[in-house]
């Protein structure tokens, strides 16, 4: 690009302003207003390109499960799904942040950058819900162009479509914020010509302080992402408060327990609370802030229901870019009464089990050996602690294995206690609650097996009835129906209401097949409808976007309405479409969580 001085007038296109004050209307702006904008944009890019240098996300654990989505179904065309993730997903978006900036910046690359990031954020505004930032990202991109690209662009149209259209108008005014180039002519004495000089820009007051302005902007935009030494009170196993870290996308969380007790502080008695309960957020599992603030909340509602000077703790196992699940926060503290400072260490907060990172090989191993209807879980905890846990009935041959450490299994009906070293397992009883302690002094490594016997049986009824379904309409079912299977041979389009369906297992089965049609039918879908539906879903988002935030800044100004009211404006924000409110428990999941055990 072509150099220019720091405050060497631009010409500005129309703006808001230019429209409201003609004065000021096809004005020059200064140079560094673009050298703002431009460099905020570029640390958009490079910064996070810096933090995905992290190994979780160069070793391809933190976004593995992206490479089921179809998005990528084209890569693989040619790619096992493990280098789809590996090569493409992390090692595509950690070269695109890296470059971006870059490529923007020169003229021979920034055609192919416009292309790439586009196409990197509309993908992303598919993969995530992370609101208006793709959007915005998008419509930043011009930043990078010429000045006078939307004038070279309208220039391309008829002269008389050129009167309604914008950006057309070629007269200039200058700016008072603009630094301009005197131009002084001088004359010899022996020549009648003259020559004309130009001077140094004369710099202003003004000038002089938009430039340390800018200096300043640009050394603090610098620092901002490497501040969390300073406010440590919000760094967890990630460092920085939820959305101040530039850390989008480089760790995926997934909970497999989480459970709110609370004891009365002048009965003693001891109650357990739904996760979740009286917030819909549900940040405060991963952020010690929101714990704590969540906390507080609590200690404050539950006298209302005869509680007195409550006690809460929590328990919750999170499992980090496909790490063990382990404890986040110390069970044992009263989160209510524990210390926090948004400039001290969490002393709460449990440590990340950074040395087992190398077990996460093993497990692709374990997990690859074990068949289909089998799942697994795997546990990490500290010495000292212990885990309980209930064995649903549906949940058949569950058997502990201990790969590290030494454990002590108790039986709580049976009042027995087993001790296991690594390599050892054994089996636990379906239907009953028991308890891993950790009695080693170095944490424990377990893993849990299991078969969901229930489901196993389910999907085994659900095979034979889409093949018998399969002979009856093809006609070469020969025997009689008996009347508990007679709805098998309706037509799908037909409600479950108009048939009589008394099997439990038949009208699962007639359900999961007009699920799955449905979603078919989705996926087939036209172009324009898909746009459709893309449009009805973001529209509903930005919705509730503005509504939410005009209730939360009214509650700031003259504070929180009454309950009833203030839960009716909630729910009219979170209104969604009607055809997602039908369809929202039809979506396919491509990542398949465990449950509780």
């Amino acid at each position: 690009m072509r150099g220019r001085t720091f405050d060497e007038p631009l010409p500005v296109p129309r703006s808001i302003d230019g429209l409201r004050r003609p004065s000021i209307r096809n004005a020059h702006v200064p140079l560094w207003n673009y050298t703002l904008l431009r460099t905020q944009i570029f640390l958009v890019y490079f910064i996070a390109g810096v933090k995905k240098l992290d190994a979780d996300w160069v070793e391809g654990y933190s976004m593995s499960y992206l490479a089921h989505h179809w998005l990528f179904d084209p890569f693989k065309v040619i790619l096992p799904v493990e280098l789809v993730s590996l090569l493409v997903i992390h090692g595509g978006g950690l070269v695109l942040d890296l470059s971006a900036g870059y490529l923007l910046f020169f003229d021979a690359t920034r055609p192919y950058a416009i292309f790439f990031v586009s196409y990197f954020h509309c993908m992303n505004s598919q993969l995530f819900s992370i609101g208006m930032f793709p959007y915005t990202m998008l419509a930043t991109s011009p930043l990078f162009c010429y000045f006078n690209w939307p004038r070279r662009f309208f220039s391309h149209f008829p002269a008389f479509c050129r009167v309604v259209l914008p950006f057309t108008s070629q007269e200039m005014q200058p700016s008072s914020s603009c630094v301009y180039p005197e131009v002084q002519s001088t004359s010899s004495e022996r020549s009648e010509t003259s020559t004309s000089v130009t001077k140094a820009p004369k710099m202003r007051l003004k000038h002089k302080l938009a430039t340390i302005f800018t200096i300043i902007y640009i050394i603090e935009q610098l620092f901002l992402p490497y501040s969390h030494f300073i406010t440590q009170g919000y760094n967890n196993w990630t460092n920085g408060l939820y959305g101040y870290s530039w850390d989008m996308m480089v760790h995926s969380r997934s909970h497999q327990h989480v459970k709110i007790t609370y004891k009365d502080g002048k009965t003693g008695d001891i109650g357990y609370l739904n996760p979740g309960v009286f917030t819909q957020s549900r940040r405060w599992k991963d952020h010690g802030d929101m714990l704590k603030q969540y906390a507080t909340c609590l200690s404050d509602l539950l006298p209302g229901y005869n509680i007195t000077d409550p006690e809460i703790y929590f328990d919750i196992w999170v499992s980090i870019n496909e790490r063990f699940q382990q404890r986040i926060f110390d069970p044992r503290v009263d989160i209510v009464k524990a210390d926090w400072s948004p400039f001290r260490p969490n002393m709460w907060l449990m440590p990340l089990l950074v040395d087992l990172s190398p077990w996460r090989t093993k497990f692709q191993e374990i997990e690859g050996s074990l068949d289909n209807q089998t799942e697994i879980v795997f546990i990490a905890d500290f010495p000292g602690l212990h885990l309980e846990n209930f064995v649903s009935e549906d949940l058949g041959n569950t058997s502990i294995n201990v790969l590290q450490g030494q454990v002590k299994v108790e039986i709580v009906d049976e009042k027995k206690n087993y001790s296991l070293q690594s390599g050892e397992q054994m089996k636990v009883p379906a239907g009953a609650y028991h308890r891993v302690h950790t009695v080693s002094e170095n944490p424990s490594c377990y893993m849990y097996i299991y078969v969901n016997t229930t489901e196993a049986a389910l999907h085994e009824n659900f095979t034979k009835l889409l093949e018998l379904q399969e002979r009856i309409r093809n006609g070469t079912e020969t025997e009689p129906l008996p009347p508990e299977l007679q709805p098998l041979a309706a037509d799908d389009d037909q409600d479950e209401s108009e048939v009589n369906v008394t099997d439990p297992i038949v009208r699962l089965f007639l359900k999961r097949q007009r699920r799955m049609k449905e979603v078919q039918k989705r996926r087939e879908a036209g172009v324009l409808e898909k746009l459709e539906r893309f449009a009805v879903k973001k529209y509903y988002t930005i919705r509730r976007g503005f509504l939410m935030t005009a209730i939360a800044m009214r509650n700031l100004a003259v504070g929180l309405p009454p309950m009833e009211q203030l839960t009716r404006e909630v729910a009219f924000a979170n209104m969604k479409a009607p055809q997602a409110e039908g369809n929202q428990d039809e979506r396919l999941k491509d990542e398949v969580g465990h449950g509780e055990l």
